[in-house]
């Protein structure tokens, strides 16, 4: 039994004509402990997966369960890190961090949970910063410490939703590195969505493409064999690197000339007469 797994899991919104579907049959195992990156195109549904997992939302068929046990709504034991930080602009950066670890521990004394917040703040290196307001932060520190209250929630799970998808490229490449290190610390079971092949090779143990929407689904699953700690410049003259980067492009380019061919076939032809109207002269007089 796989400690995480979508089966045949679908999702869609609306009702009638205007209902979109979003994800169809979706199935994926995850391991205790694996890294897995699932990689699209914007608009495929990836956060629609991640807030199923979540427990943010239900599916409308399938089943999501954590350890055998189906997932039914949001719970401690997963940590989501959002895009846009989600931070509460008026508290401090410990403060944010606080929220978390209330949450799990809400009979903590004030010391011990004071060294709790310093311990999660410093491990995302902000320990100067713990008394600053995000409005104080660059982005990345923002992100930093929604990684950090994430994290203080002690999740089995860790979900990733293109956290560093608005950073620019120093302070991505450095959030990269601080992820994987905490992830080689604790082993926790991450989800990293993403739309940068090369940040998913660089982070998980496999690379798992999403089809385009509508009605999207996963596609083949892409092992990663390269070795830890994984250095971005060596990374790309490793032949293996090369193989399995050139064959998911490859795989995500098809599936998209695929999807466009097809919705080309599908485009209404149908005539439509529309009526004859004249605008009212609004000059005349009487």
């Amino acid at each position: 039994m796989a400690f995480l797994a979508l089966s045949n899991v679908s999702k869609g919104y609306g009702t009638g004509p205007l209902r979109s579907e979003v994800l169809s049959a979706i199935d994926l195992q995850i391991e205790e402990g694996e890294f897995v990156a699932v990689v699209g195109f914007s608009g495929s549904g990836k956060t629609t997966l991640i807030n199923l997992v979540a427990g943010l939302i239900r599916p409308d068929s399938g089943e999501v369960t954590l350890r055998g046990e189906p997932i039914r709504g949001a719970g401690p034991d997963r940590g989501v890190v959002f895009q846009n930080y989600s931070l509460l602009p008026w508290l401090t950066v410990g403060e944010n961090v606080g929220l978390a670890v209330d949450a799990v521990s809400p009979t903590l004394g004030r010391a011990e949970r004071d060294r709790t917040i310093e311990q999660f703040v410093d491990m995302v290196n902000l320990g100067p910063a713990i008394r600053k307001k995000p409005l104080e932060l660059s982005g990345g520190m923002r992100q930093r410490v929604s990684v950090a209250r994430a994290l203080a929630m002690n999740p089995e799970v860790l979900l990733l939703d293109e956290p560093l998808a608005a950073l620019d490229a120093l302070t991505r490449g450095s959030l990269q590195s601080e992820i994987e290190r905490i992830w080689r610390r604790d082993q926790k079971t991450v989800i990293l969505i993403t739309n940068d092949v090369d940040e998913g090779m660089l982070l998980a143990d496999r690379i798992i493409p999403m089809t385009p929407g509508p009605r999207a689904t996963l596609g083949p699953s892409f092992e990663i064999a390269l070795e830890r700690p994984r250095d971005r410049t060596a990374l790309n003259h490793d032949p293996e690197f090369r193989r399995v980067r050139n064959e998911v492009l490859s795989y995500l380019a098809e599936v998209r000339r695929s999807r466009s061919a097809l919705q080309a076939d599908q485009q209404d032809t149908r005539e439509y007469k529309l009526p004859a109207l004249r605008p009212r002269d609004l000059t005349a007089q009487g």
